[in-house]
């Protein structure tokens, strides 16, 4: 068993349990748009941001990837958290401004709109989560990441419909934004 503290309360966790498990468990809410709970953690969204304040390295972490460790302080509702939750999601409002499920959780951390404007919209986080569904749901693996920087999308092989896509749905229906049909099965 680990002891560490979240708040400053002492907790005693399995090893390989994230923060993010362990706030949960707690009843300590904290956002994320990329984390489920049936799917491995990937750190996407960066909404789980936690500080560590002692028995680690200093700093923001994301709490769904992050494991607890012997000793380790972690405080989730800092000033410095909350700053950087803020801009988190006026980076993902700009990018996704139609998201109800987006503009419904941040409006909960006090943020109404986004200071940041983008030439073109996108209907995609980035979260992974429908690449995560067909990968380890469906084993199917007929979506991906493709490109770098700003120009990564998720996206199937070489662009084209793929037939490894049986038409199950899991991606849409993880989507926080909605921005995924399925396709019917061939």
């Amino acid at each position: 068993m680990i002891n560490f503290k979240l708040n400053d309360k002492p907790l005693q966790v399995e090893e390989g349990t994230t923060i993010l498990e362990a706030a949960l468990a707690e009843g300590v809410k904290i956002p994320t748009l990329c984390y489920h709970k049936d799917l491995t953690p990937y750190g996407a969204c960066r909404l789980c941001l936690v500080e560590i304040v002692g028995g680690g390295r200093p700093g923001l972490e994301a709490s769904c990837v992050f494991k607890a460790t012997e000793g380790l302080e972690v405080k989730t509702d800092t000033e410095r958290v909350k700053k950087s939750r803020k801009i988190i999601f006026e980076l993902l409002m700009a990018r996704c401004p139609d998201s109800e499920k987006l503009n419904k959780l941040a409006a909960e951390y006090g943020v109404s709109r986004s200071r940041i404007h983008l030439k073109q919209k996108e209907n995609c986080l980035l979260c992974g989560l429908c690449v995560r569904a067909c990968a380890e749901v469906s084993e199917r693996h007929a979506q991906s990441f493709s490109g770098r920087g700003h120009r990564r999308t998720v996206d199937t092989p070489f662009s084209k419909i793929s037939e490894k896509c049986i038409g199950c749905g899991a991606c849409a229906y993880l989507c926080p934004v909605k921005g995924l049909k399925v396709q019917e099965a061939g």
